[in-house]
């Protein structure tokens, strides 16, 4: 029960309360009259979408285009499954719902299920046709179908359901007997769209709550099980069928999610990346290794779904013409994805180039798993050498040049003097014109030096600024050679 419309009314009603008499949207007053012994409890609109969202994640195990519908008039929801091309996989359409509804009731959850060739017409039977718990109709059977039900389960407001009963339109047989014009002229467009969806004339696609996988594969076994050994070798065998399907279709997986359903609802998933496309399985089984002991089995597992969430082209590997073996894949790919296995995917980094000539701009760390961004604009990378190391920023040195533009004969870094004894240089470095605010050039510009100090050390050197009158430029320090 709920405070609805300004007073305590019954928002949700089981079998037994239905059997007496009591029904969802009735004055709580109304239904203690009709059934003293009626137990009730506050309604927890919160804690059932969370339940909710639990069954449609569990639901994925049918199928992954799975989503919670939208509340009904009276605050209650359900699940909708898209099953196109899954009901095979569980001996038929009627099979596939009967599992469905009996796995729900052995937890103790009452439900009714309906498949139809449309989200409107599968939801119009389940809430209400007299069919039992589990009905499904059949191809080109929706108008007979839907006959006979009230024009409430079309999901129409509840302003306009009273107002098509008061004028004795109380079926859906009664609306499609009525020509199409009239009946939106005089009920509104809404009426007729409604109509057009339940029966298929517009499509009603279904969003799921969860990526969809590129390619996903699934293994059911007889009894739940729990043994570490036994999920290490279902996940194998996943991986092997999963890598035929990859090569196939010159594919190699990016992000791979193992899925767990376990036997009491609840599910457990880990999800793996790969800083580049592979379809190894022996590669895959090992990144899964790193993981697998962490996922906790429960009571037992029942499915394992693996999806390939993200693939990318992979073009089948040269093979050597004596040996007739592919050549070996990237080592140092295989070594990233372990470390990203392992230490977790967002430490292990690599360099990304930015459209930037400076310095300490033209690169920057991203993930080594991260898929492919937008490129930025293409520059051209630099001729002359550059540091094996920079300081984490350029760093203020004192000078002493003969001529301005020449390079310095010794400069003063950290209270410590060095006599140059080679320089290199001026490699000119101009700031990003093109951004807004933006240095002018005769400040933003800089001059890079080479120089090596007469113990054989080498640096780079800038000056930043171009020499003005009573204006001098500023020297820093912003790297080493080795």
């Amino acid at each position: 029960m709920a405070a609805v419309r300004g007073g305590q009314r019954i928002v949700a009603a089981d079998a037994a309360a239905r059997a007496g008499g009591v029904f969802p949207g009735m004055p709580l007053t109304d239904a203690r009259a009709t059934l003293p012994a009626l137990f009730t409890v506050e309604a927890d609109p919160d804690g059932d979408l969370r339940a909710l969202e639990t069954l449609a994640l569990w639901c994925g195990r049918y199928s992954p285009w799975t989503t919670i519908d939208a509340p009904e008039p009276h605050g209650s929801a359900g699940i909708l499954v898209d099953a196109s091309g899954c009901a095979h996989l569980f001996g038929g359409e009627a099979a596939l719902l009967e599992d469905i509804v009996g796995r729900l009731r052995t937890w103790g959850v009452a439900s009714r299920a309906a498949l139809a060739e449309t989200p409107g017409a599968a939801w119009a039977v389940a809430r209400f046709g007299n069919r039992g718990t589990v009905a499904v109709v059949p191809p080109g059977g929706l108008t007979a179908a839907l006959a006979p039900l009230p024009v409430r389960a079309l999901r129409l407001e509840t302003a306009l359901a009273d107002d098509l009963e008061r004028v004795g339109l109380r079926r859906i047989s009664d609306l499609t007997n009525v020509p199409r014009a009239p009946l939106a002229t005089r009920f509104g467009q809404a009426l007729a769209d409604r109509l057009d969806l339940v029966l298929g004339r517009t499509a009603e696609p279904v969003s799921p709550r969860r990526p969809v996988a590129v390619l996903r594969t699934r293994a059911t076994f007889p009894e739940p099980i729990a043994d570490p050994a036994d999920i290490a070798a279902a996940t194998r065998r996943l991986l092997d069928e999963v890598a035929v399907h990859l090569a196939d279709g010159h594919q190699g997986a990016r992000r791979l999610e193992l899925v767990a359903y376990r036997s009491d609802g609840t599910l457990a998933e880990i999800v793996v990346g790969t800083a580049r496309p592979t379809r190894d399985p022996k590669h895959l089984d090992r990144l899964f290794a790193e993981k697998l002991p962490a996922l906790d089995a429960g009571f037992g597992i029942d499915t394992l779904a693996l999806g390939v969430l993200v693939a990318e082209p992979l073009v089948p590997l040269q093979r050597d013409l004596a040996s007739g073996r592919a050549a070996p894949e990237d080592d140092a790919g295989r070594l990233v994805d372990r470390l990203g296995a392992r230490l977790g995917p967002e430490r292990v980094l690599r360099l990304q180039a930015r459209a930037s000539h400076i310095p300490e701009r033209a690169c920057r760390a991203v993930s080594a798993f991260a898929l492919k961004s937008l490129p930025e604009m293409a520059i051209p990378g630099p001729r002359q050498p550059r540091p094996v190391r920079l300081l984490p920023t350029p760093e203020a040195i004192e000078v002493i040049a003969p001529v301005p533009d020449h390079p310095p004969v010794l400069f003063r870094w950290r209270r410590t003097s060095y006599e140059v004894a080679r320089a290199e240089g001026p490699e000119r470095i101009a700031p990003e014109w093109w951004l807004e605010g933006a240095p002018a050039p005769e400040q933003g510009v800089r001059d890079y030096f080479r120089v090596e100090d007469k113990a054989g050390r080498r640096y780079w050197l800038y000056r930043e600024g171009v020499y003005l009158p009573g204006v001098f430029p500023r020297w820093y320090l912003h790297g080493f050679f080795a």
